[in-house]
């Protein structure tokens, strides 16, 4: 039986702002409470306003462990002024930038869930550069190209331990089902042809794959 969140989180992650449809959160949801159970944080690259950040931390506060979300908070490219996925309201009117970082704070407040998260603000390549320790479970969600999402790959899927999970967000196998590039999907590809991880789920655009060996 998939776990599944209570009512009062999946409602808070229904209402916040986001992209991610309800069955692959549901999805989500599941792997990071299963990957919680190694004992080691869950990290995810692509905050956005938090929608997603709400089920990892509520799976990171079951299990015991932190949520970590990396991003610089200025959008990704599809998020940009002039594409279908731009939110006026995400731009900071002073400086004319987009700024998600404000959202992805109330986000936490409201579902109860900020004790439970670290935001990592910055690039996630910079960050993964720092970074030395295990993880349980990684979920690309980042940019949408080629050296955005290869770099998220190369930067955190080393990190993932043993039994762990690496999940990987718009994977689309058909081009004409993401106007946004097929970076995910290559990034899919490459993961299982490394060896070192085996197919778990597939739900929609979410792939859920889990560490059997060292190595990528």
């Amino acid at each position: 039986m998939p776990a599944a969140p209570q009512p009062e989180i999946l409602a808070a992650f229904e209402a916040a702002k986001g992209f991610m449809p309800p069955d692959e959160g549901l999805a989500l949801y599941d792997a990071a409470v299963t990957a919680g159970r190694l004992g080691l944080p869950l990290l995810e690259v692509g905050t956005y306003c938090g929608r997603s950040t709400i089920l990892l931390a509520d799976a990171a506060r079951a299990a015991g462990v932190t949520a970590l979300t990396v991003d610089h908070h200025r959008g990704s490219e599809e998020q940009q002024p002039g594409w279908d996925y731009h939110d006026p309201e995400t731009v900071d009117p002073e400086i004319g930038l987009m700024d998600t970082l404000p959202s992805f704070r109330r986000t936490l407040f409201r579902a109860g869930l900020e004790e439970h998260v670290v935001a990592l603000v910055g690039r996630s390549p910079q960050i993964a550069a720092l970074w030395n320790s295990p993880l349980a479970f990684v979920f690309i969600d980042g940019g949408h190209t080629d050296e955005h999402a290869t770099a998220d790959y190369e930067g955190w899927a080393p990190h993932v331990a043993e039994g762990g999970l690496l999940v990987v967000h718009d994977v689309f196998p058909h081009p004409e089902d993401e106007f946004t590039g097929q970076a995910p999907y290559r990034v899919y590809l490459r993961a299982l042809a490394s060896g070192a991880f085996a197919e778990v789920s597939a739900t929609g655009s979410l792939r859920v794959l889990r560490r059997t060996r060292a190595g990528i």
